[in-house]
């Protein structure tokens, strides 16, 4: 299957072997490189970029507002609050909760459901999709499109958490992540900033990071 749902698959499926790895469930109780996630944690909210979707998929189509993907993030409270923030706290939290039956089963909790969306997506019909606590509603290749870059950059913490090096995702995967994070970029710090980050280090602001 070509396009972002396919891309998104094949994403799912690098997490799912990482969610397996050894190196993961041996350093469960530590920190992760993230301020307070445990590797746990980290491992849970990595897994809920897959096991959400059934769920939002089986909803009735909302009423709500459909919004650009970057108009999306530009109303997510969680983007611009602070590590501590109600907010930071209940993501943390839910990925420890999601994580309660330790990695194993976990790992095949996460493949059992990527298999489920294998079935279904490839036949999805584009329609609008509401997040929990969302306001507002995004396209279905669009919510994947955020599903897809939360497991690519998700997917780097938790292997550098564990000593494991970055996992390979499918190069269009990594684009689409990519793609998705310059044009955030560019809301956030405007072209200019982002065209010179690229191209002139003599004139780079000293950071263009999104989150």
């Amino acid at each position: 299957m070509s396009g972002i749902r396919g891309e998104f698959l094949a994403a799912a499926r690098v997490a799912v072997e990482l969610l397996r790895a050894p190196e993961v469930a041996a350093a469960w109780e530590r920190p992760s490189v993230l301020a307070q996630f445990r590797v746990s944690g980290l491992a849970g909210h990595l897994a809920n970029q897959v096991l959400v979707l059934p769920g939002l998929l089986a909803a009735p189509v909302p009423q709500c507002e459909t919004v650009p993907v970057v108009e999306h993030y530009a109303r997510a409270s969680w983007v611009d609050a602070p590590v501590d923030s109600e907010v930071n706290v209940m993501i943390r939290e839910g990925g420890e909760e999601l994580a309660a039956g330790g990695p194993q089963a976990l790992a095949e909790e996460t493949a059992a459901v990527l298999a489920e969306l294998a079935d279904l997506l490839p036949g999805a019909p584009e329609r609008p999709v509401q997040g929990p606590g969302w306001g507002w509603a995004l396209t279905l290749d669009e919510l994947l499109l955020t599903r897809l870059m939360e497991l690519t950059v998700h997917g780097d913490d938790l292997a550098v958490s564990v000593g494991l090096p970055t996992p390979e995702f499918p190069a269009g995967a990594v684009e689409a992540s990519i793609g998705l994070l310059s044009r955030l970029a560019v809301r956030r710090h405007g072209p200019a900033a982002v065209l010179r980050a690229f191209t002139r280090a003599e004139r780079a602001p000293e950071r263009i990071t999104v989150f």
